[in-house]
């Protein structure tokens, strides 16, 4: 498997690492990349799958980014894994720029004011959201009534305008990193294959000189 890890995390220790990588941020990027760069296709492919992952991650729906994120590179002919990869793109390091950003935009797009958004933070109001949803789900089935105000307002206040305004940012991302990745996976597979070309002349020089 691609993303199996050797050794099991603890629940303190994968929170931990998702705001400060083991080694760092400066090493997940270099592991990333070389992810990225051995994968196998074209480097269209891979680019495409790489502007994928950056788009859905732009969106507001976490939980399911990879999820979207492969359907829509089976959709595109994109490489599948590398629309993944594009998916840490959202880390807690870009969340909240990414928030402020794509709920400006939506604000714009529906002709309201931003100062009504946000009150508390991004990720207290979307975990507020969730538990109000499994409320109302189990309100189906148990005693409990629904309530949908909470949700209603976050509906209208937060999760659409990011929505709205996530389409163009994130289709701005994602081009600009399909235009920044094809030159680099090009550049990298003629360099890999060059090394292996001159690695295989030195063993048939080998085998000869035997």
């Amino acid at each position: 498997m691609v993303f199996r890890r050797r050794d099991r995390r603890g629940v303190g220790r994968a929170v931990w690492e998702g705001f400060y990588p083991k080694g760092g941020w400066s090493r997940a990027y270099q592991y990333v990349k070389h992810r990225v760069t051995r994968l196998p296709g074209t480097p269209e492919e891979i680019a495409r799958g790489i502007a994928v992952g950056v788009f859905v991650s732009v969106s507001p729906f976490f939980g399911l980014h990879f999820i979207l994120a492969a359907i829509l590179a089976l959709f595109m002919r994109a490489n599948i894994l590398a629309s993944l990869l594009g998916t840490f793109f959202g880390n807690p390091l870009t969340y909240i720029p990414i928030g402020v950003l794509a709920l400006n935009i939506g604000n714009v797009m529906l002709g309201v004011g931003s100062e009504n958004n946000v009150d508390g933070g991004f990720g207290v109001m979307f975990a507020q959201a969730s538990q109000e949803l499994w409320h109302n789900f189990e309100s189906l089935y148990t005693y409990r009534t629904a309530d949908w105000t909470y949700l209603a307002d976050f509906w209208s206040t937060v999760f659409l305008p990011w929505l709205l305004g996530g389409v163009p940012l994130g289709l701005g991302a994602g081009l600009l990193a399909y235009y920044l990745s094809v030159p680099t996976i090009r550049a990298y597979k003629n360099r890999r294959k060059g090394r292996l070309a001159a690695k295989l002349i030195e063993l048939r020089k080998k085998t000869k000189l035997k």
